[in-house]
């Protein structure tokens, strides 16, 4: 009988010490945040500071949040997928130390900056796919927007170890 005893109460304490590391990892990381869709918690992580600088001194900064242009729009599966699978790529490139200094779009990031370039300037786009002929001449029109426009929104400077915009940052989530 008493031997059960023990064994409950080291099961419960136990449990109670798993709980409260994952309300303190939940709570260092800041992990509900990611929830969001405020751009500083894309600057949890430090590997983000100049991309967020930049951005914050753009054109799009009063238009666009990260999450408008990285992540899928209008359904909110696809949103989450995305980015709980960046999330992840993150976190482990993070914890590993196997991050570039210059971090560079996967392919399934660049597809959807790129779908939601063409949804918010549906305008000048259907313009350009319009008049495709005579401002391509023939090259190749499966190009990003980016390709031209290269430094929209986040500017010259996007490496960890050359950010001169992102001296400074500190509006890290609270």
């Amino acid at each position: 009988m008493e031997k059960n005893k023990i064994v409950i109460y080291g099961s419960i304490l136990a449990f109670l010490i798993a709980i409260g590391l994952f309300v303190y990892t939940l709570n260092a990381s800041k992990a509900l945040s990611y929830l969001s869709s405020d751009p500083k918690a894309c600057i949890n992580c430090h590997a983000m500071n100049s991309a967020y600088a930049t951005w914050s001194k753009s054109s799009h900064k009063n238009i666009a949040k990260c999450i408008d242009c990285h992540l899928p729009v209008g359904d909110v599966v696809k949103k989450y997928t995305a980015k709980a699978i960046d999330g992840w790529n993150h976190s482990v490139a993070m914890t590993l130390n196997t991050y570039e200094h210059n971090i560079d779009i996967s392919e399934d990031g660049a597809n959807r900056v790129q779908a939601n370039c063409v949804r918010c300037h549906s305008k000048l786009t259907s313009t350009m796919a319009t008049n495709e002929d005579k401002y391509h001449s023939g090259e190749n029109s499966e190009r990003k927007c980016w390709e031209c426009h290269k430094y929209t929104p986040h500017g010259k400077v996007r490496s960890l170890t050359s950010s001169p915009f992102s001296i400074g940052v500190k509006e890290k989530m609270k």
